[in-house]
């Protein structure tokens, strides 16, 4: 296991001992998420690239020596973790770029980025003995915790704005998670979990709020490293709600580069969607994480959609730190985008992770990234997360009499 040597506010950078508190800075509050620090040097004497690039595991555990957990943790059972990367010409021929890759984490086991911070936490619950964990979500973090939980027996607390996709909510009570829907806003379910998680002693996985969500997600920038030959992109582009996933993506290389592992940090793009973009206010304006003011969210992306990034200090740090950019991009261009990656790679993306695309776009044209650069796409969910918006995004089928006379005038149409 990775010792943690610390944990540091993101904010006023006080650092805590690893028991001394659970969640956010004292001192800052909820805007104050911590970072999970180690004794790097200890670690560079004991782990190897070598040694990781031999191991027979093809899950996220393959970095279990990386991740913040004890040697008898039990973990889940479920293949989560190191999931495809494509190498996408015809996307990059599309975009006008020197090379393109995909790394497709909707082939998670409940098919988003989000198993891997649940699959972390649970085991960090299961260590402590905690019996209940509770999450607020938007649909695929509490499917995430869902899905993980059951694998290990534990029923969790889901809170979920009742507006959620209901594919989402049904995945959650097909694992017999306990779901409340709250006739309100995603901040506001946020809020109450980390309310009642407190009153009854639960372990909360909210997104930011708990340090070990990044721990998890993290993960994907390690295989991305490894399926890449270690060979770092120029850029990596990912989608953005509550700046947690860009985070783990940052804190991830971040690691690599102090094991010795990689020689640079890729410059980091956030995509947000126009109707839910505060961090690409903030990163424009200048904002610090502290001062940034809450927004009415509303977008086709239910992903993305936050009106207070929770984890918005770390967020802009990986933007800042790396020269990269924060971009919004319209619903439709994020309804426009899910097709054309679809029939360009063959990953079919629900609408926050085909925004990762459109955002690539944007971000070319206001010259974020140069066409002589290689870029890796994130696509942090699969389509059929929301058939509903798939089916916005593309016409209908050609209708037919079952004869061949009537189907090859249907095709000529």
């Amino acid at each position: 296991m990775a010792e943690i040597l610390k944990l540091q506010c993101s904010i006023c950078h006080r650092e805590y001992a690893p028991d001394e508190v659970q969640y956010t800075c004292i001192d800052c509050g909820e805007v104050g998420t911590l970072d999970v620090l180690y004794d790097y040097e200890a670690l560079r004497a004991s782990v190897s690239r070598d040694r990781l690039e031999s191991s027979n595991d093809h899950t996220l555990w393959r970095y279990r020596e990386l991740l913040p957990l004890g040697s008898r943790a039990v973990i889940t059972p479920l293949s989560v973790g190191m999931t495809p990367v494509y190498a996408a010409p015809r996307l990059a021929a599309e975009l006008g770029v020197a090379r393109a890759w995909v790394k497709d984490d909707g082939r998670n086991p409940t098919g988003s980025l989000k198993d891997r911070a649940s699959a972390l936490v649970v085991a960090r619950a299961m260590e402590a003995g905690v019996k209940t964990v509770s999450t607020a979500s938007t649909g695929n973090a509490a499917a995430a915790l869902a899905g993980i939980s059951a694998s290990v027996g534990m029923a969790p607390v889901i809170f979920v704005p009742a507006s959620a996709p209901e594919a989402k909510i049904a995945q959650l009570l097909v694992y017999g998670a306990k779901v409340v829907l709250i006739e309100g806003t995603y901040d506001q379910a946020f809020d109450l979990c980390f309310t009642i998680c407190q009153q009854k002693g639960w372990y909360c996985r909210n997104t930011g709020i708990n340090p070990f969500t990044v721990e998890g997600k993290k993960t994907v920038a390690f295989e991305l490293a490894e399926q890449l030959g270690w060979q770092i992109p120029d850029v990596v582009v990912v989608s953005v709600g509550d700046g947690n996933i860009i985070a783990g993506v940052h804190k991830g290389f971040v690691d690599l580069l102090q094991l010795g592992w990689i020689s640079r940090i890729p410059r980091l793009i956030g995509v947000q969607a126009v109707g839910s973009s505060p961090l690409v206010r903030a990163w424009k304006d200048g904002i610090s994480a502290r001062d940034m003011q809450p927004v009415n969210a509303e977008t086709i992306a239910d992903s993305i959609s936050a009106g207070v990034p929770r984890d918005r200090a770390k967020a802009l740090r990986a933007v800042r730190q790396t020269d990269g950019a924060f971009v919004d991009v319209t619903d439709d261009q994020i309804l426009q985008a899910i097709p054309v990656v679809a029939q360009l790679t063959g990953v079919f993306a629900e609408p926050a992770a085909a925004a990762a695309f459109a955002g690539v776009k944007v971000a070319i044209e206001r010259d974020f990234i140069q066409q002589s650069e290689q870029v890796a796409i994130l696509l942090t969910g699969n389509g059929l997360k929301d058939i509903r918006r798939a089916q916005q995004s593309v016409g209908k089928p050609v209708r037919s009499a079952p004869d061949v006379e009537s189907v090859l005038r249907a095709l000529s149409q």
